[in-house]
């Protein structure tokens, strides 16, 4: 409960992470491009200050040359007073004047202008960098996002992942503490409780051959031997499902059919087996390996999707070796982790130290296929 909890919230505080990350790249985005859009008015007054600018230059110039020679007008009448009458001498010095005030405030127009010009120069280079400083913060968001959305979530499954191997470990021991009970359990109510049923039976046979009934006591014999060949046949047993000595003897394809039959006729299931490509002996781990998976999967198939047919069929060949299991049974949702769901995950960590490829493929009400596929190049 505590682990599901920590994994809630996990992800909630990861959320809220990307939630806060992308409303800051949205706001980025939003004044990057009130930035823009007023990067784009002031450039267009900018071009129509600059325009204003050189019409003004051009006027003040040509209305210079005019001042210059209203002057000089002047200066002429000024020096020939006697020659030129009051009202002409006015209007000359008039229409100086109102040239000379003209081209002044022309000029001081043409400076504001100037000025509006290189104000809005500085203000075009700063929205720039505005710009640019947003577009560098909206590409560096966008690498934290895909680190929180993508690389974060691989981390999570890598550590998801690790936890499963976790309990698969923990599951490993608290099996391996189980089987050796249900060893103890089967010596102690097999073999153990039938040597000591032999031992009493036999000092009962030496107690009739004393007392000198011969048939009795031979018939004690045949008695002994049975239940010792029942003790040998179940010490063989557990020996068998400890590891099948067939399987050093007689190799991978003899040894799975043996337990074929066994199992099949034990649990009242059918169980066919079909062998294609090379009959030959493999290397002992691979042998090992693939004889306990495909027990895992015959034991699954019986224990858990009470199936009533299954199919075995092992593909030996020069590049690989593949070993498909199918059964009739009632299926699952291969999505859903469930205990017994360990039983699965050892046979792809078995697999997957074999370099090979595990798929599963299963529904409810549908059966259930494994396709396991181990590369051939490691024999």
């Amino acid at each position: 409960m505590t682990v599901k909890t920590e994994e809630k919230t996990l992800e909630i505080i990861l959320d809220e992470m990307v939630n806060v990350v992308e409303n800051s790249k949205d706001e980025i985005f939003h004044i990057s491009e009130e930035a823009r859009s007023e990067y784009e008015q002031l450039s267009r007054e900018l071009e129509e200050t600059k325009t204003k600018v050189i019409d003004y230059i051009e006027d003040g110039d040509q209305l210079e040359q005019n001042v210059s020679y209203s002057r000089k007008r002047l200066s002429e009448v000024s020096k020939h007073f006697d020659r030129y009458g009051e009202d002409e001498i006015r209007e000359v010095y008039e229409s100086t004047h109102a040239l000379q005030t003209q081209l002044a405030v022309m000029r001081q127009e043409e400076e504001i202008l100037r000025q509006k010009r290189d104000e809005l120069e500085r203000r075009l280079l700063n929205l720039d960098q505005t710009i640019k400083r947003a577009e560098g913060l909206a590409s560096k968001i966008t690498v934290i996002l895909t680190y929180l959305t993508d690389d974060f979530k691989q981390v999570n499954d890598m550590l998801e992942e690790a936890k499963e191997k976790q309990e698969f470990g923990l599951k490993i021991i608290e099996a391996q503490e189980e089987e050796r009970k249900k060893i103890s359990r089967e010596i102690h109510d097999g073999p153990a409780q039938m040597l000591a049923n032999i031992l009493l039976r036999s000092e009962l046979v030496d107690r009739i051959f004393r007392e000198g009934s011969s048939d009795d006591a031979l018939n004690e014999i045949k008695s002994v031997r049975k239940m010792v060949r029942t003790s040998l046949y179940e010490v063989r047993r557990i020996i068998y499902d400890l590891r099948p000595m067939a399987l050093d003897d007689l190799g991978l394809i003899p040894t799975i059919k043996k337990y074929i039959a066994t199992t099949a006729e034990y649990n009242n299931v059918k169980i066919e087996f079909t062998s294609i490509g090379k009959d030959e002996r493999l290397n002992q781990k691979y042998e090992i390996a693939l004889f306990r998976l495909a027990q895992e999967s015959i034991q699954n198939a019986i224990k858990h999707a009470d199936a009533t047919v299954i199919n075995v069929k092992l593909e030996i060949y020069k590049q690989y070796v593949t070993l498909v299991i199918t059964d009739d049974g009632k299926g699952f949702d291969p999505s859903e982790k469930k205990d017994k769901s360990f039983g699965i995950i050892g046979m792809r960590e078995r697999v997957e130290m074999f370099n090979g490829v595990m798929k599963l493929k299963s529904s409810p009400g549908n059966g259930t296929k494994i396709i396991m596929q181990v590369p051939y190049e490691a024999y």
